[in-house]
């Protein structure tokens, strides 16, 4: 099973815990500024997804896997990506990192 992990910079942030290993990133680029990191990660058991604020003050929320969006493969996780990028707009991208 995998999910999308997503950091917004200067918003909020996610981070791998135990329980979860990362498989690819990438970065999602309007008109060339980074407005959200992904991480496709595969849950190697139940565990919980450390989501930090980083505004002041700074607040660390423990989420639950069972509330994330779960893909069967990768490559589904990969398409759930793409849609947000359509092949005719030239100044929305994902890089990958």
């Amino acid at each position: 099973m995998y999910l999308i992990l997503t950091s917004r910079p200067g918003q909020f942030r996610t981070e791998l815990v135990e329980g979860l290993r990362r498989i690819e990133s990438c970065d999602y680029l309007f008109f060339g500024r980074c407005k959200a990191r992904f991480v496709i990660a595969e849950v190697a058991s139940d565990c919980r997804v450390a989501v930090i604020d980083e505004t002041p003050p700074e607040v660390v929320n423990h989420v639950p896997v069972k509330f994330f969006e779960k893909f069967e493969t990768v490559e589904l996780a990969r398409a759930a990506l793409r849609q947000l990028v359509h092949e005719d707009d030239a100044d929305v991208r994902l890089v990958p990192t």
